[in-house]
């Protein structure tokens, strides 16, 4: 495996939890320090997870010269001056989804990191799991035929708070950046990025965001997704993929641990067993890619991320909503 790397932590909400317990299962690193905007909550959160060094600003982190790699976990609006603040101390960056809040802001933290041959990746951990990889094995060998059709969908009931970042469009609040970057990457792994044609419907909630939608991407003749998301609408969370030849069936797909294959009458299961929350995958590829010299992942290359970007501000286009900081 490649070398240890040095992980520090920008941001200390939620997701910073999530992505910093899962280190412990990765093969290849470890949070060595985390930064927030006070030395308070960067020195409760290391020491609730065994972190050595705790700073009270993101300057201080991203400045560290013992840090290989940094993972971004602030709300959507600062990503693009995080992640560039990152970017230009030489940092490797991992970016939580969404990349950014639009495909301009994204294209100027990868335009910069290209010039400066510096890693950077989107966060989208489901690309990464084991049961998502045997996906792309089975369509890789033609097992379920020419795709025709994938469906997917994740949505969830919370409660309306106008402050949440899921309801203030202040914070990119709305469906779409939140649960919608999921069913949209996952048929951009299949399909592309860039369907022919996008149809769309959305709910327009109190406080101005999306609070649920339907798309419908056509790529192509017999080329379809169908993909819905929700914060206020319990979903089956399911993903399936539709051949010629049979079909693949993934539940509760961002997280997944099973998927099974259904060709001719016969069911193929694979299931894993883990037990981590499944975001070590991606830090472990970060790993690999620094190893092997490279500055962004096949897996999820940074092309295709910003064609994602510039797909979901198409959809929010059609709907005529924009966040007041745009």
């Amino acid at each position: 495996m490649p070398k240890t790397i040095q992980w520090g932590i920008l941001g200390t909400g939620w997701i910073a939890s999530q992505f910093t317990k899962d280190l412990a299962f990765a093969e290849n690193g470890v949070a060595a320090a985390v930064g927030s905007r006070t030395l308070d909550s960067a020195s409760r959160f290391a020491a609730d997870y065994g972190i050595g060094k705790a700073y009270g600003s993101y300057e201080e982190l991203a400045n560290d010269p013992d840090i290989d790699a940094i993972y971004v976990a602030t709300p959507h609006p600062a990503h693009k001056e995080n992640v560039l603040l990152c970017l230009k101390a030489g940092k490797a960056v991992l970016c939580e989804k969404p990349f950014t809040v639009n495909a301009g802001e994204l294209e100027e933290a990868v335009s910069y990191a290209k010039e400066n041959k510096v890693f950077l990746m989107e966060g989208m951990w489901t690309r990464f799991l084991p049961v998502i990889r045997k996906v792309r094995e089975w369509l890789d060998e033609g097992r379920i035929g020419d795709v025709q059709l994938v469906k997917a969908d994740f949505g969830f009931r919370a409660g309306v708070n106008p402050e949440s970042r899921l309801f203030n469009p202040s914070l990119g609040g709305g469906a779409l950046l939140d649960a919608g970057i999921y069913p949209v990457s996952f048929a951009s792994m299949i399909f592309g990025a860039e369907p022919e044609e996008v149809s769309s419907t959305a709910q327009i909630g109190s406080t101005g965001v999306d609070e649920q939608f339907s798309l419908l991407l056509s790529y192509g003749p017999g080329k379809t997704a169908q993909l819905n998301g929700a914060i206020r609408l319990n979903m089956d969370n399911e993903a399936c993929i539709y051949g010629t030849e049979g079909y693949i069936r993934i539940p509760s797909f961002l997280n997944a641990t099973r998927a099974a294959l259904y060709v001719n009458g016969s069911e193929e299961i694979f299931e894993d067993d883990r037990t981590s929350l499944g975001y070590a995958f991606e830090a472990e590829e970060v790993a690999r890619c620094l190893a092997e010299g490279r500055t962004e992942s096949s897996v999820i290359p940074l092309e295709e991320s910003v064609a994602i970007m510039k797909l979901l501000d198409r959809i929010r286009g059609q709907w005529g909503l924009r966040y007041p900081f745009e």
